[in-house]
């Protein structure tokens, strides 16, 4: 199956799983139907990767291309919606994919409607609520698939692992920021716990899982994924300081606005000299920089090797990726599939 094609039919698999659990929910009340407005938008946009991943981990271990597999696959995007849900609410984020994120459009509504109580609290309890049932969602629409008991059963403790790491990355992740440092070392334990395993080798493991796959498949797309997943969040990273809001969604800079602590952002820190280091230490974080301070930020940034240092990276994982990837034991089809699935996840443009 086409990548294209998964994408769509993973977009019509979500779609229909909402549309069904709608009835339900505004039958305990009309109010809230904001509640499904705010995910309608969220679950509109998106690289659908994970789905992608878990479709060809799949195929790769044999499975056929049933319809069950698409709708297992696409409830891994109810559970991305929820982590992006919660991670906007803890990084503050104004926008999301290009629109208002679910906590600011909550309380807009708030304000909208000139109520008495606090918007800002209001908007931030109601995106949690919402992320806490896209992961109730996420779980439900797994064992809606119409996969067979057998291959649910071998799927669930790759999902409930999946789960748990992700939490675990995004403790780790604020902790980093709470702490106001880190080393590439441990940034690097941040993307492998919250973003590397979560978005590609889980993801994989779970197909594999479902397909029944032997155990050396299940270490060889370890091999391809975790790897690809580094890349893929090293990618995001230098996205996340110099990309095209057209293309990330966000506002030029906003990574740095909000204070992550990123890979990036520690290899700058080893090559900068006192003055580079002050002026990059007092100014991460800092919710008013202008377009100015942003771009001294980026100039301190290249100048001081940090941008080539993490270029060099990305690169260095992706090809370890990719000769693991070839050494697989699983069909060409999937191959083909996951190679070109390694170039869109590292080759976008900034």
């Amino acid at each position: 199956m086409p990548t294209s094609r998964i994408r769509k039919e993973v977009d019509e698999a979500l779609l229909a799983f909402v549309d069904s659990q709608r009835p339900a929910l505004l039958a305990v009340s009309d109010d809230l139907a904001p509640m499904l407005s705010a995910l309608d938008v969220l679950i509109s946009g998106g690289k659908r990767l994970r789905p992608a991943f878990c479709y060809w981990g799949w195929r790769g271990a044999g499975g056929d291309d049933r319809p069950g597999i698409v709708n297992a696959a696409a409830s891994l995007e109810m559970l991305q919606a929820s982590a992006l849900i919660h991670d906007d609410v803890m990084d503050a984020s104004d926008t999301r994919r290009g629109r208002p994120s679910a906590h600011r459009r909550f309380e807009a509504m708030a304000r909208e409607n000139g109520w008495p109580g606090a918007a800002g609290p209001f908007g931030e309890g109601a995106a949690i609520l919402l992320g806490d049932l896209c992961l109730a969602w996420s779980g439900e629409m797994y064992e809606r698939s119409e996969l067979d008991r057998d291959s649910l059963a071998r799927g669930r403790p790759v999902y409930n692992v999946m789960r748990t790491e992700v939490m675990s990355g995004q403790y780790l992740d604020m902790l980093e920021g709470a702490r106001g440092r880190s080393t590439v070392e441990t940034a690097l334990r941040v993307v492998e716990y919250k973003s590397a395993k979560y978005t590609i080798e889980r993801p994989l493991h779970l197909g594999a899982a479902l397909a029944g796959a032997p155990a050396e498949v299940t270490r060889a797309l370890s091999g391809y994924g975790l790897p690809l997943g580094i890349a893929f969040q090293l990618r995001d990273d230098v996205l996340g300081v110099f990309g095209d809001p057209a293309e990330t969604g966000k506002p030029a800079g906003d990574d740095l606005r909000e204070g992550k602590r990123t890979v990036l952002v520690a290899l700058t820190a080893e090559g900068a000299g006192p003055a580079e280091a002050a002026l990059l230490e007092s100014r991460l974080g800092d919710r008013d920089l202008t377009t100015a301070d942003v771009d001294a930020l980026r100039e301190i940034i290249e100048t001081t090797g940090g941008l080539a240092a993490c270029e060099a990276m990305i690169d260095r994982y992706a090809e370890r990726a990719q000769e693991a990837l070839e050494a697989a034991p699983i069909t060409e089809d999937a191959r083909h599939a996951l190679s070109e699935l390694t170039i869109a996840a590292t080759a976008r443009s900034v």
